[in-house]
């Protein structure tokens, strides 16, 4: 394979890990704001109003930050009635048939998160609640997330072409 799809690939899968590792981290984040508005709620009796929408939306960055590891890993979910019986070529395979399901889910996800981004942009769009936080910090964040996994996706199609060509690209 020509080394600028190699350079992609390791620096695809570089920013996958980084950014993955940064959302294992978000996991702690939000059991703090939990554990905060529990105690404070029930102990102090003074209720955090930002606490319960501040853990949604960490939960959200983890999740979005954590699916281009996700991919980069192969640990999403997956049937394995047939898969788990295939060569390593046939992987390759099924694979390369299959990552064009997950693109197109993807960049219709993307699609919609780019114009939902956009609205909340012209409109000044924030929650509807006492904390009234705005909405543009964590869809700017799922823009950016799902465009990585959109490049990742593309490193995962680099390396299945490489496995059918007998090649490596580590």
């Amino acid at each position: 394979m020509p080394n600028v799809i190699r350079t992609y690939v390791r620096l695809i899968d570089r920013m996958s890990d980084y950014v993955g590792y940064v959302a294992m981290y978000l996991i702690f984040l939000m059991v703090a704001i939990l554990l905060l508005d529990a105690v404070m709620r029930n102990v102090i009796q003074i209720p955090l109003h930002w606490a319960i929408e501040a853990a949604q939306f960490t939960l959200a960055a983890y999740y979005f930050m954590g699916g281009a590891m996700t991919l980069k890993n192969n640990d999403h979910v997956r049937m394995d009635l047939f898969y788990e019986h295939l060569s390593e070529r046939g992987k390759a395979w099924m694979d390369l048939a299959t990552i064009g399901c997950l693109l197109f889910y993807l960049v219709v996800m993307l699609i919609g998160s780019i114009s939902s981004l956009e609205y909340a942009i012209q409109t000044g769009e924030r929650r509807f609640s006492m904390w009234n936080p705005s909405m543009i910090p964590i869809k700017v964040l799922i823009v950016a997330c799902i465009v990585l996994m959109v490049l990742q996706t593309v490193s995962l199609i680099f390396k299945h072409v490489a496995t059918l060509r007998g090649a490596d690209l580590s």
